[in-house]
């Protein structure tokens, strides 16, 4: 045991054996946790004994506590009211913190003759009409989908009227899912009935169109129009079936949440389902890291998911058991106003939801943890060929680029599990001096990624900057990785480098290492994975130094201007992004640029009125 931890151990052991708040701290003095116990001393004394008996997550959090206070209260119930107010006022990094970002769902109709429907998370300035706002995205989606599927509009990409007669329909008209306007068969006025047929069963539900689609189809028979009559009973048919089918998923109660958690691999992910008026209106999932105990998870989640203003039914169900769930009950029975009941269910249609609820989170997580058998095996090849002891899940790639030695740039991408981690991509300005010398660049660009690391861990993160890759592959021969060798040993960084080499049909050919190269198989998993990480990091370069060079001539252009130096222009770029846009803007728009002067905004009027 270390210093630290047994000085922790020491002045937990001397909290009193009362219910209360404990607030964990790190060197920064900056709250990473907070918790409630109904001993005080029990449970703070637990964290800073034996780690092996932690999660990851635990022992994680427990090596950035540098110290702790706590707050007593008079009872259990009182230490979890608190608990939930300075959660929600710190926003501590190891609890489990949901993000309230659902917004809000519209249903999209698009204009035009030839209109359709969509759902869509926002709207937008394209003069569509907008139905909405609400609140649940997952029953918008479904509700468009059935009204597309019932009223047989297109869910293609094509355009019309200009796709119309260009080519042959597709398997949803053959399958009766859609009425095909590109057959360029079907009329405008036809079309259109179908599309304000589908926007009346969205706006009215389901029984005010069978009951319109009734009386129309009546007067149809009536007036001797049979094919029309069977066609508006078919329809009628399909709007019963997707009713019939929808209360497979109802529930026995009329209003209530379920909830279910799935862990794996210190991975945990929980998936609500919401019930309204007996049926499931909304679905969403949230991943965490796994805790030490899955009743402790189950408890710290529903405080959490329902400390953000979410609506609290009167009954909830949940797959197992909760700590502390009679001080929950309590807790969100005073927030609803009435009775809140926290069920386990044994059997029948409760247990049945609850099951379907455990698959989704389980569905759920495998899908965005579990990498895939192609890319496991592209993985684990890559470790053979490169002679690695260990999988190669985190890579990191990098590549210069410049024209001419101007602009000079590098660009880094990571692979995580064999695909791109978009959110981990850097980019970097090489400045540490001018010119051509793309082993500079590379060691300047590795040298900085180095100092961040450094810097992050200090922090106590550990993603991002302070997460080490487990390897490191540079666009180039071996001339980038023995520039690279040195910097490695002088920050004692422990990660494989390679190059990757290719052939003068700028396609990847080979690896290479310190000392010569590695040849592959072009029919190899590893081959194409390589290859997929050279041309993303290439591509990724290429992007930011064009982008740069771009915005490096303009400021060129701009300076030429009589009074305009090198921090006007860019001030001028900053604002109006193109050479077009200034030249459009008056002198009023250009003296509101900063260090744009009056006289400067005549000069730029003049300068691009050729005068």
């Amino acid at each position: 045991m270390t210093d630290r931890l047994r000085r922790l151990k020491d002045k937990a052991n001397k909290l009193p054996l009362s219910p209360g708040v404990y607030i964990m701290k790190n060197k920064n003095n900056d709250i990473i946790y907070i918790g409630k116990a109904k001993a005080l001393k029990n449970r703070v004394s637990q964290y800073f004994g034996s780690q092996d008996k932690h999660s990851p997550k635990v022992q994680r959090m427990v090596e950035n506590v540098q110290d702790f206070d706590y707050i007593l209260t008079d009872s259990e119930f009182e230490a979890l009211v608190l608990e939930c107010s300075l959660i929600k006022q710190n926003m501590p990094k190891y609890n489990i913190l949901l993000k309230d970002d659902k917004g809000f769902s519209y249903i999209k109709v698009t204009k035009g003759d030839w209109r359709n429907i969509y759902a869509v998370l926002q709207r937008d300035d394209d003069g569509a009409e907008y139905i909405g706002p609400y609140t649940a995205g997952f029953s918008v989606t479904r509700a468009v989908e059935e009204a597309k599927k019932v009223f047989k509009l297109p869910t293609c990409s094509r355009i019309f009227p200009r796709d119309i007669g260009k080519d042959r329909p597709c398997l949803n008209y053959h399958l009766n899912l859609c009425c095909a306007p590109c057959s360029g068969k079907l009329s405008k006025s036809d079309y259109e009935k179908n599309v304000q047929s589908a926007l009346d069963f969205l706006k009215n539900g389901s029984k005010e169109t069978i009951k319109r689609l009734t009386s129309e189809m009546e007067t149809a028979a009536e007036n001797l129009e049979f094919e029309r009559a069977a066609n508006i009973r078919d329809t009628i048919r399909s709007i019963e079936k997707v009713g019939s089918d929808q209360k497979v998923v109802s529930s026995t109660y009329k209003e209530q949440d379920v909830f279910a958690v799935v862990v794996m691999d210190g991975k945990a992910c929980f998936s609500v389902l919401r019930f309204s008026d007996n049926r499931l209106f909304d679905s969403e999932h949230f991943f965490c890291d796994e805790g030490d105990k899955i009743p402790e998870m189950r408890g710290e989640f529903l405080t959490s998911y329902y400390s953000m203003n979410r609506k609290i039914p009167p009954r909830i169900e949940i797959d197992g058991e909760v700590e502390g769930v009679e001080n929950i009950e309590k807790w969100l029975s005073g927030k609803r106003g009435t009775n809140v009941s926290v069920v386990i269910p044994q059997k029948g249609v409760q247990a049945r939801l609850v099951e379907m609820c455990k698959s989704n989170a389980g569905q759920k997580l495998t899908e965005k943890y579990t990498v895939n058998d192609r890319n496991r095996e592209a993985l684990e090849e890559l470790a053979l060929v490169l002679g690695m002891n260990k999988i190669p899940e985190y890579i990191e790639a990098y590549d210069i680029s410049h024209t001419g030695g101007s602009d000079n740039v590098a660009g880094m991408v990571v692979f995580k599990d064999g695909k791109p981690l978009k959110s981990a991509y850097r980019r970097f300005a090489v400045k540490g001096f001018s010119g051509q010398d793309d082993y500079r660049s590379m060691n300047e660009v590795l040298s900085r990624r180095f100092d961040e690391y450094y810097i992050h861990k200090e922090q106590g993160e550990t993603v991002g900057f302070a997460k080490l890759p487990d390897l490191i592959l540079l666009d180039g021969g071996k001339g980038q990785v023995n520039a690279v060798l040195p910097l490695l040993a002088e920050y004692k960084i422990d990660v494989p480098v390679f190059g990757m080499v290719k052939n003068s049909k700028h396609r990847t050919s080979a690896i290479s290492t310190a000392g010569g190269r590695i040849d592959f198989n072009a029919r190899k998993k590893a081959f194409r994975l390589v290859t997929n990480i050279q041309d993303e990091v290439h591509r990724f370069a290429v992007q930011y130094h064009r982008k740069k060079h771009t915005k490096s001539a303009l400021s060129q252009s701009l300076t030429q201007i009589k009074g305009i130096g090198e921090k006007k222009a860019k001030n001028l770029i900053i604002k109006f992004k193109t050479l077009e846009a200034i030249g459009k803007a008056d002198k009023e728009a250009l003296k509101s640029v900063p260090g744009i002067t009056e006289a400067n905004a005549v000069e730029i009027i003049k300068t691009f009125k050729g005068e």
